[in-house]
């Protein structure tokens, strides 16, 4: 039983890592954004706020929240050993905090006038990040939301959380093309960001949720066999 209670209580602390790694990461980049000398927040991407000479400021964002990531998707895999997403869920939600970890430490290219003075460029480093911050960010979380969407089905919660899921999928999808190009690029790609991190910390309320339902089961059938008796 002691065995089975540490378990749990690393599993928790696990899940606990996708609630602290989404606040963070938008807390950031907003505050971030919104203070960055000639960094305009409606029209340049988040990856930019790793440039210039605060650019470790979002460097350290990326991998943290990458590390945060990963912790949660191993804690997601312990809560869901078997059923609907079991496998994949965890899967992409480890790429996932991969893409998030390879973003940092391969830094986007200058351009659109950022960092003011510094001519635009291509380079291998920002290609790199510009296919593991598309891919491996902005493709594989929509996906692992279609991937859940089914993992609870029954009543009127497992219908709003496919609903809430697959609309997340799409509409983060949506946002991301179409912060491909535009004045409000910015804007656009964090709403898509935004909307993934708020699905992840709604998934990790679930699962913790879904852990303490069953350590309080054999309590609660324990307590019974005690009144009867």
């Amino acid at each position: 039983m002691f065995t089975l209670h540490r378990s749990r209580e690393t599993t928790r602390r696990l899940l606990t890592c996708g609630l602290i790694g989404a606040p963070l990461f938008m807390t950031v980049a907003l505050v971030e954004g919104a203070t960055r000398p000639g960094y305009n927040p409606w029209g340049d991407y988040v990856s930019k706020l790793a440039l210039s000479d605060q650019g470790w400021e979002q460097i350290t964002n990326f991998l943290v929240t990458g590390l945060l990531m990963l912790g949660f998707a191993l804690g997601a895999k312990r809560a869901m050993p078997s059923g609907r997403g079991s496998t994949w869920g965890p899967v992409l939600l480890g790429v996932y905090g991969t893409g998030l970890l390879l973003a940092g430490i391969f830094v986007i290219d200058p351009g659109n006038g950022y960092p003011v003075g510094v001519p635009a460029e291509t380079t291998l480093h920002g290609t790199l990040h510009t296919i593991f911050g598309a891919a491996a960010v902005f493709l594989t979380l929509p996906i692992a939301c279609f991937m859940l969407s089914r993992r609870w089905t029954h009543g009127r919660s497992g219908k709003l959380w496919i609903a809430y899921s697959v609309a997340t999928g799409v509409l983060m999808l949506a946002f991301f093309v179409g912060s491909w190009d535009g004045p409000l690029l910015g804007l656009y790609q964090r709403i898509s960001i935004a909307l993934g991190w708020t699905w992840i910390v709604v998934l990790a309320l679930r699962l913790r949720a879904a852990i303490d339902d069953s350590a309080a089961q054999p309590t609660t059938r324990s307590a019974r066999v005690e009144a009867i008796a």
